[in-house]
């Protein structure tokens, strides 16, 4: 059976004051997944998430959320009646307590859950009578979560859920998201900067650079195609060529060369032997690794 995509973009461009902040992205999101979505600053990952809820239009392409045109006025309002958003500001009315704006936001929608509503102001121990003026950062974060988890929405768009907030209380909300999906049968979009926590909970990864997507597929298949090949020689390295096409970089130091592979590690292990080299090594890399073998990669 075809996978089914929450969340569809082909080609986006979209440029400010000269700037090219997306250079024909592609994004495919699976429904039910957790899927992290990672970049240095400025790589396109806000410009993204606002194309994708409609607060922005691309220069070109397609952006397609529950199947419904992201860039076009009224299927946008639809997109973000079943979308949850919590910005990376966490932008809340500082004025009112955390019951009037709990209150402010179930009016909105029709679907509000009520019982999510007791339990996560349970859990979050978030104080009803607290203006949210006086809320900590931590405090905060959580309430925009709640808001957000309450509504009934069938995606869960989140751009940098746990910046500020101390271990443990990052901890909490990264269950509190896993148990939801369990749960509820969401679909989580989140991009992040902590690559141990898109690890910890996410299924799915897509990696932007520049404004393009340069790695993206299922975590644990990720895991079992990335390799680093290592080689050594009894001299210096050779100025060797590689033909394989899924060497993604190549590294020489002294005696010694490293390659990181995407697929197919044997492949490049029997090409390398032409070379004859002392010794070769393969092994499994991290998420980290991946991460930042690419970026490295596309600003070479």
């Amino acid at each position: 059976m075809a996978e089914e995509w929450i969340v569809e973009a082909n080609g986006l461009r979209k440029t400010y004051d000269g700037f090219e902040a997306l250079g024909g992205l592609d994004l495919q999101v699976p429904r039910g997944s957790i899927c992290g979505f990672l970049g240095r600053n400025g790589a396109g990952k806000t410009t993204t998430i606002k194309i994708l809820l409609g607060m922005t239009a691309p220069a070109s392409g397609s952006a397609r959320v529950f199947g419904l045109d992201a860039t076009q006025a009224q299927p946008s309002v639809e997109i973000r009646r079943r979308t949850g958003f919590v910005s990376e500001d966490k932008d809340l009315y500082d004025s009112m307590t955390v019951a009037e704006i709990t209150r402010f936001t179930a009016s909105f929608y029709p679907r509000w859950r009520r019982d999510l509503q007791e339990k996560y102001l349970r859990r979050f121990e978030l104080p009803q009578e607290r203006r949210v003026k006086a809320l900590s950062r931590g405090m905060r974060t959580k309430l925009a979560l709640m808001l957000a988890l309450c509504r009934g929405a069938e995606l869960l768009i989140l751009d940098e859920p746990t910046s500020g907030l101390d271990p443990a209380m990052a901890e909490e909300v990264l269950q509190a998201l896993v148990g939801h999906v369990a749960r509820e049968e969401m679909t989580i979009f989140f991009s992040s900067h902590q690559l141990t926590e898109v690890d910890q909970i996410g299924d799915r990864i897509v990696i932007i650079d520049r404004g393009r997507a340069v790695v993206t597929g299922a975590l644990d298949d990720l895991r079992e195609s990335f390799r680093r090949v290592q080689l050594v020689f009894d001299g210096a390295a050779p100025a060797a060529e590689f033909r394989a096409a899924n060497i993604t970089r190549v590294q020489r130091n002294g005696r010694v060369i490293s390659l990181l592979v995407s697929a197919n590690a044997d492949a490049v292990v029997d090409e390398a032997r032409a070379w004859n080299p002392a010794s070769i090594e393969v092994t499994p890399v991290t998420l980290k690794e991946i991460f930042l073998e690419s970026i490295r990669m596309e600003g070479d």
